[in-house]
């Protein structure tokens, strides 16, 4: 099944917005996870990961900003961004890290406005 996202929005520079993404749990329990986001006409990049024992990576952009963490009881994985700029605007994916290209969703959209 397809991971669904959710909680973009738009949002002033310097706010915040906590990003969610919903599998089964057999799937969170299985795999490590990673945020991905993608501006249009750029290919989809990595943001941060997670492994199923909760250790957590993050690409410099993201470090310090943005947090990412895991729920397995509610096959949840979520994204804290803080500290938000105009070029963290993007749609955002979750997916298996690494990702596996039948399961990605529909993303979620996040605008920050300057």
């Amino acid at each position: 099944a397809q991971l669904v996202e959710s909680g973009g929005g738009l949002v002033q520079a310097g706010g915040s917005l906590r990003l969610s993404c919903v599998a089964s749990r057999d799937f969170m329990a299985r795999y490590n996870m990673a945020w991905y986001r993608q501006v249009p006409g750029k290919q989809r990049s990595l943001v941060a990961t997670i492994t199923t024992r909760g250790f957590t990576t993050y690409t410099s952009s993201a470090k310090g900003r943005f947090t990412i963490s895991r729920d397995t009881g509610k096959a949840t994985v979520y994204l804290q961004m803080n500290s938000l700029t105009p070029e963290d605007t993007a749609v955002y994916y979750c997916n298996a890290n690494p990702p596996q290209p039948v399961r990605w969703g529909q993303g979620t959209q996040v605008t920050v406005s300057s």
